[in-house]
C-alpha cells in the first residue's frame, strides 16, 4: 500500500477522518475566539480601572492563567468542572445521573480562559497607549463615556492590539491540538488513531504538520491584510 493510499478518501484511506478532525479543530478555535475576546476585554477593562478591587482581580487572573500550562488548565476544567457539577447535582438530587462534561465544551472553556489571560494583557497595553487627550476632548464636546469608547477608543484600541491578538489567534489554533488528550476527535486525535491502526507515525504526523502549517500561513496572511487596512492613513514613524 503506497503512502498516498493512506491519505486518500474512502474506506481504504484516512483522508476523510483527517478532514473531519480538521473541521473540529477549526470549529473549536472559531467558537473559542469570541469567548476569549470578550473575557479579554473584561480583564483589560478591570486592569485599567481606577478601583483597586477590579485591578487586583484582573492581575490575579492573568497571573494565574499565564503561570499554569495550557494542558493543566484543560485538565482542571475537564475533570474539575465535571466533578463540581456532579457534586452539585448529587446535593440537589441524590438520584441524579452522572453528568459527563462534553470535551468540546471543556476545550472551549479552557482555551477561552487561556486566550483571555493573554489577550487581557495585550488589550491593556493598547488601552494605556491611547491618547488621554482624546477622552477629554470627547467629554468636552458632550459625548458620554460609552460614546467615547465605541466611537473614539475602540477603533484605535483594536488597531494597536491587532498584531498581538493575531499572534494569540495563531497560537490558539495550534493549542487546539491539546484537546486530543480528552478524547475530542480533532485533527491531532484522528492522526493518533490513524497511527495506531496503520503504524505509520511519520506519514500521518507529517501530514498533520503540513495541514497546521498551511492553516497558520493562511491566517497570518489574513491578519497581515487586516493590519494594513487598520493602519491605512497612518503615517509610518
Amino acid at each position: 500500500m503506497q503512502w498516498f493510499d493512506y491519505l486518500s478518501f474512502g474506506q481504504q484511506g484516512w483522508g476523510d477522518e483527517l478532514l473531519s478532525g480538521l473541521g473540529v479543530t477549526l470549529g473549536l478555535a472559531l467558537v473559542t475566539l469570541p469567548i476569549g475576546l470578550i473575557l479579554g476585554f473584561i480583564v483589560a477593562a478591570a486592569s485599567v480601572s481606577g478601583k483597586p478591587l477590579p485591578r487586583a482581580v484582573a492581575t490575579a487572573f492573568t497571573t494565574t492563567i499565564r503561570g499554569i500550562p495550557e494542558l493543566l488548565t484543560l485538565f482542571m476544567i475537564y475533570h474539575g468542572a465535571g466533578l463540581l457539577i456532579n457534586t452539585l447535582l448529587k446535593a440537589i438530587n441524590p438520584e441524579a445521573e452522572f453528568f459527563e462534561l462534553s470535551p468540546f465544551v471543556a476545550g472551549t472553556v479552557a482555551l477561552g480562559l487561556v486566550f483571555a489571560g493573554y489577550a487581557g494583557e495585550v488589550l491593556r497595553g493598547a488601552w494605556q497607549a491611547l491618547d488621554r487627550g482624546q477622552l477629554e476632548a470627547g467629554l468636552a464636546i458632550g459625548l458620554n463615556r460609552r460614546q467615547i469608547f465605541f466611537r473614539i477608543e475602540l477603533p484605535q484600541l483594536l488597531r494597536l492590539a491587532l498584531p498581538g491578538l493575531g499572534n494569540l489567534w495563531i497560537n490558539l489554533v495550534k493549542d487546539t491540538a491539546l484537546v486530543s488528550v480528552i478524547a475530542l476527535n480533532d485533527l491531532m486525535r484522528m492522526a493518533n488513531v490513524a497511527v495506531g491502526v496503520t503504524k505509520k507515525p511519520f506519514l500521518f504526523f507529517l501530514a498533520v504538520c503540513v495541514m497546521y502549517w498551511i492553516i497558520c500561513l493562511c491566517f497570518a496572511w489574513c491578519i497581515g491584510k487586516l493590519e494594513q487596512r487598520a493602519n491605512r492613513g497612518i503615517r509610518a514613524s
